[in-house]
C-alpha cells in the first residue's frame, strides 16, 4: 500500500527519460555520438555487485551494445573514495561521498549533469547534490528515515504500536530485554557506516529549515533540538545497556540475520533497509512481513514525521576519458534498471509509484518532509562547519558516543555535548571572519 501523504508530498511528473547535458566535446575521451568504449563504476553494493549488477550490465548493453562496464566494489567506501579523490583513479561513475565534501568542492570532481531546476521536473532531491543551479548526481534512491522491528519480538514484548515518546520507546526496548532477551536495538558500531544514516533524522521535529537552523545556531546539541534529539537517544538507548553487548564486534551482513532470527529487535536506518532485513527473514523461513518499518517517537500535534532524502548519488568523474558513455550509464541506471523498486525504496523518478515498503507509514499516517535547499551561497555552510569544528557528523563522534555512554570513554551526555556545542560555535567563529 503506498503512502497517500508522500504521493502529495512528491506529485507526478512527466515521465520521460532525460538526457544529461553535463559533457562537452572537448572535455576529454568520447563524448559525442553513440556511447562506447569501457566505463569503471565505483559501488559500495559489495553484496549484489556480482550478481544484480551483473544483470543490470546485460540490460544496459541492449541499449548501449558499445560499452562495456566494470565495476570496482568497496567495504569501505566512503574512506576509500575519499582517499582516491586525491587522485584522478577514482572510476568514470561513481558515488558521491557523502561526509567531509563539500558542495563547492562538487566541480572540483564531478562533471556537471546539467541545470538543477530542469532535472528537478523529473527527479526527487536534485537541491542534495546540486551547486549554485547546477546538478552533479541523480539519487540512486531515496528513503524515509524510522526503524526496521523484528514485529515477533515487539509482540512478545507486548508492544504492537510504535512509541511516541523516547521515554515509551527506551521503555519497549527495556521490555524486549527484559521479556524476549533478545538485543534490543543494534546500533553496528564497528561497520560505522549505518551510525552516519543517524543524521537523515534531522528535520523530524525541527522541520525542513532544520539543517539550515544547525549552521546558525552556536549551540544546537541543545535539548528541544533535533540534532540533540538524534544523538540523545544514541546516549540514552547505550547508557541503558540496549544495545549490542559489545559494539566493536558487530557486523553490518550478520545484523540483517540477527534481525531476521528474532536475536535483534530493531535498527534504526532508512526505509531502503527494509528489502534486505526481508530477503534475510526469507531466507530464515519466516514471511517477509515479520520485518515491520516504524517511524521515530518523537510526534509533533500527534502525529509521526519523517524526513526522505536520497541515499547516494551517482556521478561522473571529472577526470574520465570516456563521459558520454558514463552519463549514458548514470541516465539508464536511474531511468531503466528498476534498483530504488528492488530495494523497496523511493525511486528518484518522480513519476514513479511509492513503494509497498513504507506501507506501515500508510497506516499510521506518517507525514513526510524533504530538508529545505541550503541557501544560496551558503550551499556548503553546513559541511565547512563540520570540517572546521572536526565534528564528522557521521560514524566517529557517533562511536565516541556509544563509547562514552558504555563507560568505554570518560564523560558525560551533557560533558560530550558541551564540547560539540564548543567546538560548533568556534567554528562558526571562524569561517564568519
Amino acid at each position: 500500500m503506498a503512502s497517500p501523504k508522500l504521493s502529495v508530498l512528491v506529485a507526478i511528473a512527466a515521465a520521460s527519460t532525460l538526457v544529461l547535458t553535463g559533457c562537452s566535446a572537448g572535455s576529454g575521451g568520447n563524448q559525442t555520438g553513440e556511447p562506447s568504449g569501457e566505463i569503471t563504476v565505483l559501488t559500495n553494493r559489495t553484496d549484489i555487485v556480482d550478481t544484480v549488477f551483473q544483470d543490470y550490465v546485460i540490460e544496459f548493453q541492449k541499449t548501449y551494445p558499445d560499452v562495456s562496464v566494470k565495476f570496482e566494489a568497496l567495504t569501505d567506501y566512503e574512506g576509500d573514495t575519499r582517499i582516491r579523490l586525491n587522485s584522478t583513479d577514482y572510476g568514470d561513475v561513481l558515488l558521491i561521498p557523502s561526509t567531509n565534501l563539500g558542495k563547492d568542492q562538487y566541480a572540483q570532481f564531478f562533471e556537471p549533469l546539467g541545470d538543477t531546476a530542469e532535472l528537478s521536473e523529473t527527479y526527487r532531491f536534485m537541491n542534495e547534490a546540486s551547486y549554485e543551479g547546477t546538478a552533479y548526481g541523480l539519487s540512486t534512491f531515496g528513503s524515509a528515515m524510522g526503524y526496521v522491528v523484528n514485529r515477533d519480538v515487539w509482540t512478545e514484548a507486548g508492544v504492537t504500536t510504535p512509541p511516541t515518546t523516547e521515554a515509551e520507546y527506551l521503555d519497549a526496548l527495556q521490555a524486549i530485554k527484559d521479556v524476549t532477551g533478545a538485543i534490543p536495538n543494534y546500533t553496528n558500531y564497528q561497520d560505522g557506516w549505518p551510525l552516519s544514516s543517524l543524521l537523515g533524522n534531522l528535520g523530524t521535529a525541527d522541520g525542513p529549515t532544520a539543517r539550515i537552523d544547525m549552521t546558525q545556531d552556536d549551540a544546537p546539541w541543545t535539548e528541544g533540538n533535533d540534532i540533540y534529539k538524534i544523538d540523545g537517544l544514541l546516549y540514552d538507548t547505550v547508557a541503558a545497556g540496549l544495545v549490542e553487548a559489545d559494539p566493536v564486534t558487530s557486523n553490518w551482513e550478520e545484523s540483517k540475520n540477527l534481525l531476521a532470527s528474532g536475536e535483534v529487535g530493531s535498527m534504526i536506518l532508512g526505509s531502503w533497509a527494509i528489502a534486505q532485513m526481508q530477503d534475510a527473514a526469507e531466507k530464515a523461513g519466516k514471511p517477509r512481513d515479520t520485518i515491520g518499518f516504524w517511524p521515530m517517537p518523537w510526534q509533533t500535534d500527534g502525529e509521526f514525521t519523517s524526513v526522505t532524502a536520497s541515499d547516494k548519488f551517482l556521478a561522473v568523474s571529472r577526470n574520465s576519458d570516456n563521459k558520454n558513455a558514463a552519463n549514458a550509464w548514470v541516465t539508464w541506471f536511474v531511468d531503466e534498471s528498476g534498483f530504488a523498486a528492488s530495494q523497496g525504496a523511493i525511486s528518484p523518478v518522480i513519476s514513479d509509484p511509492s513503494p509497498d515498503t513504507l506501507s506501515d507509514f500508510a497506516e499510521l499516517g506518517v507525514n513526510y518532509v524533504e530538508l529545505d535547499a541550503d541557501l544560496a551561497g551558503e550551499e556548503s555552510l553546513f559541511q565547512d562547519i563540520a570540517n572546521e569544528s572536526e565534528i564528522t557528523l557521521g560514524a566517529e563522534y557517533r562511536q565516541e558516543i556509544i563509547d562514552v555512554a558504555r563507560g568505554a570513554q570518560p564523560g558525560t551526555k551533557e560533558s560530550f555535548f558541551a564540547d560539540l556545542n564548543e567546538r560548533w560555535a568556534a567554528a562558526r567563529v571562524t569561517l564568519a571572519e
